[in-house]
Order: C-alpha cells, then structure tokens, then sequence
C-alpha cells in the first residue's frame, strides 16, 4: 500500500486524537457541575457519581454528532437530566428502595454546596446557618422531579430560561410555570425557617 493511501487514516486518527483531547478538556471543565446537579437531583453520592460517568460516556458516544445548536454545557445538562430521570424511574421500580435524606454536601467539591465554617464567628450562628442549608437542601430534594430539576437549574446553576427549556426540553412557559410553583412549594415548606 502506498503512503498516499494512508493519509486519510492518519488524518481520522489525529482528528480523532484532537477530538479525544479536547472532550478531555471539556470532562474537567463540567464534571464537578455535572456531579452537582445529579447529586442534587438523586440524593445519593453513589448514584450521582454514577450518573456522572454515563452522562459523559454517553456524550463522548455521540460527540461527533454535536452540532452546537446550543452551548457545550447546556448539551450535557440536558443528557444528565435525562440520566437523572432514568436513574429515578429506576428507584420507583418494585424492589428499590430510595434515599429517604440528603446525605451531607460537605464532601462535594464544587463549591455549590456547604461552605465549611467560618470559626472567626461564635458556634451558634455557624450552627443555625448550617441547620438551614441543611432543611433548604431537605426541601429542595422533597420537590417532585420536574419542580426540583427547574430550581436547581435556575437558582443553584444559574441557567438563564431558555438554557433550562433546552436542557428539559420543555416550551419557556412551561419553564417559568414550574419556577414559580417551585419556588412557592419551597417558601411554603420553609415558612417556619424563614421568615418574609
């Protein structure tokens, strides 16, 4: 075979070792927010961990087939919620039992979580701020899916609403609808922490 005749696999290969490189770049850029949501949604570190991986096997399979209609980030959040739900319908199934709390946040790297304390301030209020992240997170994970999906996507990531109707693949108003109703599900359930 002639030198000619390998060039194009020498091309598919450095292509494919670029792509790889730059997928690479792009796991260390989002896997602790990708980690966070998933935690956030499921409860259970294991499950979130797991999610994690196949959110980014799943989108190293079909890397090639990205077309950048929207943000990198946005893509991969739609493929964990997706994963999320899945991982859910899985724990409704007879036979699996699911998280029944929150398990700390303290472990969880992404700096959207419990802050460890400030010992400059006396033990009480250190306490009570951490007994209230405690509940918020308790009410938040109390949210049926698609409310808890919307307010950690809006109010813990920061995800414009558009952002949010690509990544859950519902019409804007839907979004906004949802938003809302979280949002009073969650003023309701921590009136007695918070006062208005």
């Amino acid at each position: 075979m002639s030198k000619a005749g390998l060039r194009p696999l020498a091309g598919v290969v450095s292509e494919r070792a670029s792509s790889a490189a730059l997928f690479d770049d792009i796991v260390a850029a989002y896997e602790k927010r990708i980690f966070n949501i998933a935690f956030r949604m499921l409860s259970d570190h294991e499950d979130a961990a797991d999610v994690t991986q196949e959110t980014f096997i799943k989108a190293y399979r079909a890397w090639d087939s990205f077309r950048g209609e929207s943000s990198v980030y946005t893509w991969l959040y739609r493929i964990t919620v997706n994963c999320c739900k899945n991982r859910l319908k899985d724990r409704e199934r007879p036979g699996r039992q699911g998280v029944d709390s929150l398990e700390s946040l303290r472990d969880d790297d992404s700096g959207d979580g419990f802050q460890i304390p400030d010992w400059r301030y006396s033990p009480g209020p250190v306490l009570e701020r951490q007994e209230l992240c405690e509940v918020v997170q308790d009410a938040i994970a109390s949210l049926a899916p698609d409310y808890r999906m919307v307010i950690i996507l809006r109010d813990i990531q920061g995800l414009s609403y558009k952002e949010i109707s690509s990544v859950v693949g519902v019409p804007l108003e839907t979004v906004k609808t949802r938003i809302f109703r979280g949002r009073s599900m969650l003023r309701d359930k921590l009136a007695d922490y918070v006062s208005s």
